[in-house]
């Protein structure tokens, strides 16, 4: 009998980390910030001439959201703002502001703490190629550094939509992150040399993702990072 709920109990577990899985994928894709390091402040240049694509320039928590929420960010938005929203949800009528939020945030903490790992493998899944290549550039220099980064991401207090447009075919959305962490980088010996290992910091984050409404592929991709002023 006590297998039989070993079983009941690994299968329920395998369950639930499929589900999660594929809501983070759905909602935010496969491909998808201080003085101190963290994860780079990656920026969208102008298309050169040629038509090639353009490289990104490196500049370098939770409280869950009730849906009544979304209608607070509304009445608060800027005409702007609602009016990116409401063309959105006209390319796209699938479109869910609060489901959106939700992977953010969770996007969000694994790109963060996967940065201060170094773990490429589970970066290169959730970022924009160029932005994953920035990324991979500040972990590998790290590296030849002989420093590590230790970040404890302690909360994310808030994940609010700062901005929404829709150009051409092309959904942009900006989300502010307000999170709640602890930093600092060791050298070889194991000294810290930037930041303090006790003390919690506010960061405050912009990022940007993009998704193509016309296409059948329902991820969206990180475009850009910055810090809010």
């Amino acid at each position: 009998m006590s297998d039989g709920y070993a079983l009941l109990d690994i299968l329920f577990f395998a369950v639930v980390a499929v589900f999660v899985a594929m809501r983070l994928r759905s909602v935010l894709g496969r491909r998808t910030g201080h003085e101190q390091e963290r994860p780079p402040r990656i920026r969208p240049q102008p298309a050169p001439a040629n038509g090639e694509a353009s490289e990104k320039v490196v500049a370098l928590p939770d409280r869950r959201r009730a849906p009544a929420e979304e209608a607070a960010i509304a009445a608060e938005a800027t005409p702007g703002l609602k009016d990116g929203l409401t063309r959105i949800r006209l390319a796209d009528p699938s479109f869910d502001l609060d489901g959106f939020l939700e992977g953010a945030k969770i996007a969000f903490g694994m790109i963060v703490e996967a940065f201060a790992k170094g773990d490429k493998a589970t970066l290169e899944p959730l970022l924009a190629p160029p932005v994953f290549a920035s990324f991979a550039a500040a972990i590998d220099e790290r590296g030849r550094a002989g420093r590590t980064l230790e970040t404890e991401l302690v909360a994310i207090r808030s994940a609010e939509l700062v901005a929404a447009a829709l150009e051409g075919r092309t959904a942009r959305l900006t989300v502010r992150f307000t999170s709640e962490q602890i930093n600092c980088t060791r050298d070889a010996s194991g000294a810290v040399v930037e930041g303090d290992p006790t003390a919690v910091e506010t960061v405050v984050d912009l990022w940007t993702f993009e998704r193509d409404v016309t296409s059948r592929d329902p991820n969206w991709l990180l475009v850009e990072t910055r810090s809010a002023s």
